[in-house]
């Protein structure tokens, strides 16, 4: 069994999280977008990309989350996530997303948006956004949308998702 560190992505790591991400996915539609949002300074929060490594230093997950707002509060896109094919199942995914979601926790952030599987987010506590008032952009299926809020004794702000331009939505 593998066992994963998770750690703030560095310049050096540019490359490998878009292998990741190519390999992840059918077309270079997140990698694009990890550029993209990488040189948007209103989307782009230092230490909010992260990355799951193995101990012989090879990289096999990331997670980023990324500035957006539900109706012009604050809260952050949990987008792309990514694991290399033959890291899938091996826990790297959640290694990365969970450090990312403590980074941000420690950033003093509370409201985190995915558009995802919901029969994989919710082990991280994510639940339909719907229940928080909060809804996507465009029609996706309700249980699609999920909000998580990393400190529950502080308000989650309601209404529409408003992502980084990158995003294209």
């Amino acid at each position: 069994m593998t066992i994963w560190t998770a750690r703030p992505e560095t310049a050096d790591d540019i490359t490998a999280i878009r292998d990741i991400n190519l390999a992840a996915f059918p077309t270079s539609g997140e990698a694009d977008l990890i550029d993209a949002l990488r040189t948007d300074p209103k989307a782009w929060i230092d230490g909010l990309s992260l990355v799951a490594e193995g101990s012989d230093g090879t990289l096999a997950g990331h997670a980023l989350l990324t500035r957006c707002h539900v109706d012009g509060a604050p809260a952050l896109a949990l987008a792309p996530c990514a694991v290399r094919p033959s890291a899938q199942r091996t826990g790297a995914g959640s290694t990365a997303i969970r450090a990312a979601l403590d980074a941000a926790r420690s950033l003093g952030e509370n409201l985190v948006l995915v558009l995802g599987h919901p029969e994989y987010y919710p082990r991280f506590g994510f639940t339909p956004a719907s229940r928080s008032g909060i809804r996507a952009p465009f029609d996706v299926p309700d249980e699609a949308m999920m909000a998580m809020a990393l400190d529950g004794t502080r308000p989650v702000p309601t209404g529409t998702v408003q992502y980084p331009a990158a995003f294209g939505v």
